[in-house]
């Protein structure tokens, strides 16, 4: 449908682990026999199947494809393509996405406690360098001498040279990879000599010289706008390579560079690319037809197959509940979703406008109990009455529970459904049980709190009434919202206005016996329960036997426009909150890259996705443009930055009302809006690291530095580690700190 190259040249695969291949960056043809520069490189048709494999380094993992003679050894081939290692790195480091596989490290990606070891970090660093020696290749066989020798001159010569152009853009963008994610490496060439050599290392501000010179040096060359052919880097994809280079300038050399991003995303925005009317059609079987992206990486169902790419985003993003054909694919496999973190970031993201509380448990929980028999019952004194129970949430000796009691009542406890082991009051201390003792007794009509201690011998009676507070409420923190039982259903309701804030429950007016909780789960004590949006509310709460539970839904719905459609995620039976990152179910799906096309119809093949992925695209020029601005650049103005950051809101929200104002418009804003905006596109580690918040102690995610609520990390993990294999092979390289 829009390969653009028929893929035919064949390259050398790079060995992992042993160091004679390490030392030799720069290939040689599989098979000399059949394969050399003197008949791959005898004509313009020639340098073109080359140029194809130098894009498809980008998308395939070896010589066939999607798996068998692999470019790189010692790995699984899926886990070898560019993009999905590309993509692990820049996403399960961060609060955007986790994998519940338990192949080999990968979990640590997300816990960030990664080694010089780890093999997902080797095979990235080796495709770079991959990548890096075909590009190398093809510009020594390009050059004038090379062409004259072949006989090769005229709009051929010119053609090649254009060629030339863009496998020096693919060099770089795989240079620009290395500085961000590795900063120190080895550095090669097509003025190195090839064979088996020791290449030097090149220093991180060094590097960022080198790409910014190819950059500029190949700038005018390069095909103009958008290129003659879908897939194919042009002047624009130069631009925001540079863009995103001085963007990212001060972690890079210590040196802010926001004028010279400003200057290349002008160019940019002045080059007649638009903004794709709906967001979802970026990420669709057919989003080759968008006037969005800049450089797109091409994935073909039947042309390119690879168990990498957008075929693991997709698949991977599938599971659970999830129908996989609802997204064009045979099969989930059921591995990333996203954080509580990135869900929070947006506003309550209902299409039926109404925001609610996460539902309750639809599994009751097993918690052992003791029964509670007495005259408040139906048909009275029944211990086989599984509803009036206490419960043991930590299934030790003490038990808790809710009762609705008419004055007069008179009750005890049995530990079974049975009379046969009962406990009542001590008749001579009274708060003490004694088996077979005397009935407890309630004098007034109330709803009680009873708990139990079979250890102690203790139990307790307390009445309740109960309220709402918070800062979400009229009485903030200051006093209760009294709420009213229903004995219909056993719940304490209110309908109330509420603004944005946090509630909890409270008994008695006082902060002995109060709960809040998530995911509907009350619990003693528990966390204060977010109110995203302002708006009368119907709230309950159900205690009786644990679990105790709540809802919280807006009874009037908000204006429908008042909805950002940028979050796609998928939440039937799954949990905001990652208790077991193995699972699944815990955490929200995301399953904002599909293999449907814009109207709904399925790819070409339900294994291997047709779509393709955004490396560049509009929309992140406009933000680094407004956060250029923001940092100081000359060149801009924030007038403009305003207006390109309410174009992508106006699109997110379908009209202006999501629209913010220039006073809020800060850098804080960017970095959220940026999330909003880009989640899983494969930027979010480079971001957060701009902002000084991926490895200090000021922001936290779920899992972060292996802690269920995040932790601090050292700073050294601001960059990948050498692989240690090319330490050791290579005396001129220096592992990076901390590794």
């Amino acid at each position: 449908m829009k390969r653009i190259f028929k893929i035919t040249f064949m390259v050398v695969a790079l060995t992992m682990f042993f160091a004679s291949c390490v030392k030799d960056l720069d290939t040689q043809p599989i098979d000399p026999n059949s394969m050399n520069s003197a008949n791959v490189y005898k004509d313009q048709a020639g340098y073109k199947q080359v140029l194809a494999k130098l894009y498809a380094g980008l998308t395939m993992t070896g010589q066939q494809g999607p798996a068998g003679k692999p470019d790189i050894k010692g790995i699984d081939e899926g886990f070898s393509e560019y993009i999905r290692g590309y993509w692990y790195h820049q996403e399960l480091t961060t609060d955007e996405a986790v994998i519940g596989w338990n192949d080999q490290t990968i979990k640590n990606f997300h816990s960030q406690n990664w080694g010089s070891s780890d093999v997902f970090i080797a095979a990235m660093y080796y495709r770079i360098f991959f990548q890096v020696g075909i590009c190398n290749e093809f510009i020594r066989e390009s050059t004038e001498s090379k062409l004259a020798e072949r006989g090769i001159s005229g709009a051929s010569k010119t053609e090649i040279e254009q060629y030339c152009a863009e496998a020096r853009f693919l060099r770089a963008l795989s240079y620009y990879h290395a500085l961000d994610l590795f900063g120190n490496v080895p550095f090669v060439t097509e003025n190195d000599p090839v064979g088996k050599f020791f290449p030097v290392r090149i220093e991180r501000a060094n590097l960022f010289k080198y790409v910014e010179n190819e950059l500029l040096a190949i700038e005018k060359i390069m095909i103009s706008v958008k290129g003659a052919e879908y897939g194919r880097a042009g002047q624009a994809a130069v631009w925001t390579l540079l863009a995103k280079l001085y963007l990212n300038a001060e972690v890079y050399t210590g040196e802010n560079k926001y004028t010279e991003c400003i200057t290349y995303c002008n160019k940019v925005i002045g080059a007649g690319y638009t903004l794709e009317p709906e967001y979802k059609n970026l990420f669709t079987a057919d989003n080759n037809l968008s006037g969005e992206p800049i450089f797109m990486v091409n994935f073909d169902g039947n042309q390119s197959q690879t168990y990498g790419g957008t075929t693991f985003i997709i698949h991977a993003s599938v599971g659970g509940s999830m129908v996989p054909a609802d997204y064009g694919i045979s099969g989930g496999w059921g591995g990333i979703r996203t954080t509580s973190a990135l869900v929070n970031k947006f506003p309550p993201n209902v299409d039926h406008a109404f925001w609610s509380s996460p539902k309750p448990p639809t599994k009751n929980r097993a918690y052992p109990v003791l029964y509670v028999p007495g005259s408040y019952q139906t048909p009275a004194w029944d211990p086989t009455n599984t509803t009036t129970v206490v419960a043991s949430v930590l299934s030790d000796a003490t038990y808790e529970g809710y009762f609705d009691f008419p004055a007069t009542t008179e009750f005890k406890f049995c530990r079974n459904p049975n009379w046969d082991y009962n406990w009542g009051e001590s008749a001579t201390v009274p708060g003490t049980l004694e088996v077979g003792g005397n009935n407890i007794k309630v004098a007034e009509a109330g709803y009680y709190k009873v708990n139990v201690d079979t250890t102690a011998k203790t139990f307790t009676v307390v009445k309740t009434t109960w309220g709402i507070i918070g800062s979400a409420t009229a009485g903030l923190w200051v006093s209760d919202q009294p709420m009213a039982y229903d004995a219909a259903t056993g719940s304490w309701k209110i309908t109330i206005d509420l603004t944005v804030g946090e509630v909890k429950f409270r008994a008695n007016s006082g902060w002995d016996i109060n709960y809040g909780g998530a995911e509907g789960i009350l619990t003693a004590g528990g966390a204060n329960i977010a109110i995203p949006l302002a708006g009368k509310y119907d709230v309950t709460m159900k205690l009786g036997a644990p679990d105790y539970t709540y809802t919280i839904i807006m009874n009037t719905p908000p204006p429908p426009a008042s909805i950002d459609h940028r979050p796609i995620f998928y939440t039937a039976g799954q949990s905001l909150e990652i208790n077991d990152i193995g699972n699944f179910n815990d955490g929200y799906a995301a399953p904002k890259f599909t293999n449907l096309t814009s109207a709904g119809t399925a790819g070409k093949n339900a294994t291997f996705p047709d779509t393709d992925f955004p490396m560049f695209r509009l929309a992140d020029v406009y933000l680094m443009y407004a956060e250029a601005v923001l940092r100081g650049g000359g060149g801009g103005d924030p007038a403009t930055a305003l207006d390109l950051i309410n174009a992508l809101r106006t699109r997110a929200y379908t009209d202006n009302s999501g629209n913010i104002t220039s006073a809020e418009l800060t850098l804080d804003f960017i970095l959220n809006e940026r999330a909003r905006e880009l989640y899983w596109e494969g930027y979010r580690r480079t971001d957060l690291i701009r902002y000084g918040r991926f490895s200090d102690g000021t922001y936290y995610w779920p899992w972060k530095g292996g802690l269920k609520d995040g932790g601090p990390v050292s700073v050294n993990y601001n960059l990948f580690p050498i692989p240690s294999s090319d330490v050791t092979a290579n005396p001129n390289l220096k592992q990076n700190p901390g590794y």
